[in-house]
């Protein structure tokens, strides 16, 4: 790849989402179980020209956004606060950008379906052209209105609906921003302030799923559009695992308590429970085949690392977890308080954010051999996401 086809992206993520409704930021806001920023941040992380990326967030929002960036496989991420406006936010972006890359990519984290081809496509034109941004065509007929009355019919077949990404050669985009803000000139978009300089910019073939989020009614579409490509795509699926009810180890954590759990390896039912819901979420048979307990070489096995085994196991397999919830039946301990640190031991090990990890307790109300505190069950149903393929065929 030579030095200009070298990217780095910006994306505006600092929008408050008013129009959304409720108290939660547009990044933040989730849907089917994860929030817009990440979706856009994955679409990212499989571009390959891209090497370093600035996400601008509100100042409060900084927290959040480092988790979510974890969550992804992006690995030369900068978090940065906004500014006033959208072109204040992508200022301060760029700014934050390390030199070398001579292209920028800019791209609302409100648009949580961008494609990577889409992404590569943009890139490719502004490589080539200098600028570029995606757009599709109006369909509809267009009048112009003033007070009320239409004062003229427009002539749709020059007209299109812009979108982001938007790309630019880095050098140009400075130029463009620094006599925006000299000129006191604020724009919708980065292409409006290329153009006010004379330059031109190609305008590539958008995507009709590529959807900004800004009211309710969006997130309803985005959540159809996903579950369309789910049906033609490599969707991911969902296992249930069941384990049975010394140490009393639950989640990685050794918890005080004058009974243990009794097993071949620690017994940690609750790891037991999330292996076997990973392996058949992925069709890979139980834990039993793969640790069988008849194997001396598992005999008080550490259960956080056996997870390791299934998790390099599944990303063999092209998975990798996207979310764990787990429910343990036991009428005593009492393990609330012990749930985030479970969530903490069991996150490392599996790559999620501990947000990712839901465990709850119940008891049974004094029913059955749990009831009477003759053991302790855990139930875990995991969610798996295909790991995205590289540009030379690996993952």
């Amino acid at each position: 790849m030579n030095a200009a086809a070298r990217a780095a992206a910006v994306v505006p993520a600092a929008g408050r989402g008013e129009r959304l409704g409720g108290d939660t930021a547009k990044p933040f806001v989730m849907l089917c179980g994860r929030p817009l920023l990440q979706y856009a941040l994955t679409a990212l992380e499989q571009v390959p020209q891209i090497e370093t990326v600035a996400v601008v967030v509100a100042v409060d929002a900084v927290p959040r956004a480092r988790e979510i960036v974890r969550r992804t496989r992006l690995r030369n991420v900068t978090i940065v606060t906004g500014g006033p406006d959208r072109q204040a936010s992508v200022k301060r972006g760029l700014d934050a950008l390390p030199p070398g890359p001579g292209l920028i990519l800019v791209h609302d984290g409100a648009r949580p379906l961008l494609s990577p081809a889409l992404a590569s496509a943009v890139l490719a034109a502004a490589e080539r052209d200098g600028a570029a941004t995606a757009a599709l065509p109006v369909s509809e007929t267009v009048k112009r209105g003033e007070d009320g009355w239409v004062r003229e019919t427009l002539d749709r077949g020059s007209l299109h609906r812009i979108q982001t990404p938007q790309a630019f050669k880095r050098a140009l985009l400075l130029r463009a921003h620094d006599a925006a803000m000299q000129e006191g000139f604020r724009g919708t978009d980065d292409a409006i302030l290329v153009e006010r300089l004379g330059e031109r910019v190609r305008l590539v073939a958008g995507d009709p799923s590529n959807l900004k989020v800004t009211v309710p009614d969006d997130l309803a579409l985005a959540e159809a559009v996903l579950a369309r490509r789910d049906a033609h795509t490599r969707p991911p699926r969902v296992g249930i695992g069941f384990g049975p009810g010394g140490r009393l180890v639950l989640g990685g954590v050794e918890i005080p308590f004058t009974k243990g759990l009794l097993g071949h390896s620690d017994a940690d039912v609750v790891v037991h429970a999330v292996m076997d819901a990973l392996l058949g979420a992925a069709g890979c048979g139980d834990i039993g085949r793969h640790f069988p307990p008849t194997d001396s070489a598992y005999r008080g096995a550490r259960s956080l690392d056996l997870l390791v085994r299934v998790c390099d196991l599944l990303a063999g397999q092209g998975w990798r977890p996207a979310y764990v919830d787990v429910v343990v039946m036991a009428e005593a301990p009492h393990l609330a308080p012990h749930v985030s640190r479970m969530q903490a031991a069991m996150s490392p090990v599996l790559g999620l954010a501990t947000g990712s990890i839901n465990i709850k307790a119940t008891t049974l109300e004094g029913m059955g051999p749990i009831g009477r505190e003759e053991g302790i069950a855990a139930q875990a149903v995991a969610t798996l996401e295909a790991v995205p393929v590289s540009a030379n065929g690996g993952r």
